[in-house]
């Protein structure tokens, strides 16, 4: 708790020292119609193509969830579920507006701001994201956790993250995507205590790792990848797995590259952001620029990757 108070404070403290506040960066009223949010280089961003067959799936599964809030307009589960689905299909900021009437019929629903600040980032809305986020972290503090049923199940339709650890992890990477890497480190240490199977042990670890290095720390990195080995068993984090054993110089960087210009953009930009990153903190800035341009040529910009090398590009100066 006293952790929690201190970034409370922390965070409204920011809020009010900063004068280009990345909160104001694509509101709604700014954009184009059809629109989402501006990039945190000023470009437009535009919901992205689905393949036929995935968009008539979400479609399908937005109808049924429309349906379900309809019939019943003050249910949480409702709620959440109709702006999950909205946010499926690239609709971040009428899901943004479903939590935050869900928030205004529940305020006492971590799940509410969990979610609302999932896509406060996606729409480049970082301190508001923040905020959202340490609410929730607020609202569970000394509660038993809940596994977080998935809107887009992996292979085997098993669940593998919580509704802690996904607060700790998104309220850990709004801090990291400011560049403020110290409350990040904090979050991201909060995080490791509530992930617990291997696929969230392996992409919380991932982004610690990095936040470590970028602080110089490159002792307590070693140690995080001293818990990561080959055998884990890895249902769906795949990406950041084969990122720590390549930093722990198990696998070669080539077995990696082969990979990045494959058909899955999210799974580009997790490897390529991974890459490009592990350039910057071994002194290769323009390796790692390279790295970082070639993500933002993909479409999948609400990949946290994609979000990250935007992040990176900007404190660089392009």
């Amino acid at each position: 708790m006293r952790f929690l108070t201190f970034l409370l404070a922390a965070t409204m403290l920011a809020g009010c020292s900063e004068t280009a506040d990345r909160t104001s960066t694509g509101t709604p009223g700014e954009l184009p119609p059809g629109a989402q949010a501006l990039s945190l280089l000023g470009d437009t961003l535009y919901p992205p193509e689905l393949p036929p067959e995935v968009r008539a799936d979400h479609e399908a599964r937005l109808a049924q969830a429309t349906a379900d809030y309809e019939a019943d307009p003050d249910d949480a589960d409702a709620i959440i579920w109709y702006g999950r689905r909205a946010a499926y299909l690239g609709d971040y900021l009428k899901a943004i507006a479903i939590f935050g009437e869900g928030i205004e019929k529940h305020p006492g629903d971590a799940r509410m701001y969990r979610h609302r600040g999932h896509r406060h980032i996606t729409t480049r809305q970082l301190n508001a994201a923040i905020l959202d986020l340490q609410t929730a972290a607020h609202l569970v503090a000394g509660t038993e956790d809940q596994v977080e049923p998935d809107g887009l199940p992996n292979a085997l339709g098993i669940p593998t993250s919580t509704l802690q650890s996904n607060i700790w992890y998104h309220l850990g990477l709004a801090y990291y995507l400011k560049g403020d890497f110290e409350n990040a480190l904090s979050t991201y240490r909060e995080c490791m205590q509530v992930s617990t199977n291997p696929d969230m042990q392996v992409a919380t670890s991932h982004w610690l790792y990095m936040t470590l290095r970028r602080l110089g720390s490159e002792d307590e990195a070693a140690m995080v990848l001293a818990l990561i080995d080959a055998d884990m068993e890895i249902i769906e984090n795949d990406g950041y797995h084969r990122l720590l054993l390549m930093y722990k110089g198990e696998l070669p960087l080539e077995s990696l590259l082969a990979d990045v210009e494959g058909d899955d953009g999210v799974q580009n930009a997790t490897l390529g952001y991974g890459i490009g990153n592990w350039h910057a903190y071994n002194g290769r800035p323009k390796q790692a620029e390279a790295v970082f341009r070639n993500i933002l040529r993909g479409p999948q910009w609400a990949a946290f990757g994609y979000i990250a090398a935007e992040a990176d590009l900007e404190r660089m100066g392009r």
